[in-house]
């Protein structure tokens, strides 16, 4: 069974989910997905519908993504045994 590097699926979310984030921000400065900002910002502290609170809600989801990237590899290493 082939197993899954830990470091390199919590960079791969990380990144992803910190794409996204960044992108949610941004697009509800046009009005369009506010809710899920407003939702979101309750988990991210700073993270607003502005260019900077994109950017440090991308810093957050990049921790955030990177860290469960990580648990999910380990789990699943551990469960394909």
């Amino acid at each position: 069974m082939n197993r899954i590097q830990p470091l390199a699926l919590g960079v791969a979310i990380g990144v992803l989910w910190a794409v996204y984030i960044a992108c949610a921000g941004i697009m509800a400065m046009f009005n369009w997905g506010g809710a899920f900002v407003v939702a979101m910002a309750s988990f991210y502290i700073g993270y607003s519908a502005s260019v900077g609170g994109a950017l440090i809600g991308a810093v957050w989801a990049l921790i955030d993504g990177f860290v469960a990237g990580v648990a999910i590899a380990w789990i699943y290493n551990r469960v394909a045994k």
